[in-house]
């Protein structure tokens, strides 16, 4: 296993020796403890192995040598198992991540709009390519396929919280200030940009507390909402539920609908757990 470092070209796994160096105790502690909090919520413990891997992120900012091993011992995995599935979603990070992820969405729409144009000025600005760091280690940036923010192009996410209608200029000016610390503030969503770590913790299932924090869906979203109110247009199935179409606070009817389908989500996957454990009794 001592070839187990980097990712190569061949998608292997391949861990640094210096990141399967011990946790010290009172980390390994702390990463135990949070660990069984999330392997309690599965009917099955290898089911947290996802999460897992981003709790292990928060700590090490990457996955590490330490990291799959713990992950294996909790799970009754083995090591190869862990990094497979490591190696298979972008998410996880073979080699240290700088604290900011700056994710340049240069699919069709924000292509058109500018994206490519902005790849290529911070590319060259920070001197990195895809998945590479700044020497501070504060900037990863990444080519990102789709931000899924089409209607707000071109769009740039930073450790996936959106900065929206970019421009070259305006995501010089993003990255520099990172680098210098000083505060930015999503074009949505929370009042403050958390850095990679913080946000893998929450990735790992543990809430900061920002989640309801401003506008998760501007006007461009909600357009199409305000043409159907303006126009009576109601869903099928509106009319017999006795539900109102649309109200005039429509970001909190959006709010409301999240909320409803979540608990939804939640009572059905109660449900299967529930069935699981009494098949297995």
């Amino acid at each position: 296993m001592e070839n187990y470092g980097e990712q190569t070209a061949s998608g292997h796994l391949r861990l640094s020796a210096e990141s399967k160096q011990p946790y010290a105790a009172d980390v390994r502690e702390q990463l135990v403890q949070d660990a069984q909090l999330v392997i309690a919520r599965y009917p099955q413990p290898r089911s947290a192995l996802l999460p897992l891997l981003h709790l292990v992120q928060s700590v090490d900012g990457y996955v590490t040598g330490r990291g799959v091993g713990l992950c294996a011992e909790l799970l009754g995995l083995t090591e190869a198992e862990v990094s497979g599935v490591a190696t298979f979603y972008t998410q996880y990070k073979r080699h240290p991540n700088g604290d900011y992820t700056v994710g340049v969405c240069t699919n069709t729409l924000c292509a058109i709009m500018g994206g490519d144009q902005i790849w290529d000025a911070v590319s060259d600005h920070l001197g990195i390519g895809h998945d590479e760091t700044t020497s501070d280690g504060a900037v990863t940036l990444e080519r990102v396929e789709c931000n899924a923010a089409c209607d707000y192009a071109p769009v740039v996410m930073v450790n996936w919280e959106f900065y929206d209608n970019q421009t070259p200029e305006s995501t010089l000016a993003l990255v520099d200030d990172l680098r210098a610390g000083t505060p930015v503030r999503p074009s949505r969503g929370p009042g403050r940009q958390c850095t990679f770590k913080e946000t893998e913790r929450v990735l790992a299932g543990f809430l900061d507390g920002l989640a309801d924090e401003g506008v998760g869906a501007g006007p461009a979203s909600l357009a199409g909402l305000r043409v159907a109110h303006a126009n009576g247009w109601r869903a099928p199935g509106i009319e017999e539920s006795g539900a109102p179409a649309y109200p005039s606070d429509l970001a909190q009817t959006v709010a409301q609908s999240k909320r409803a389908q979540m608990t939804a989500v939640a009572g059905e996957s109660l449900e299967r757990a529930e069935q699981t454990e009494q098949a297995g009794e």
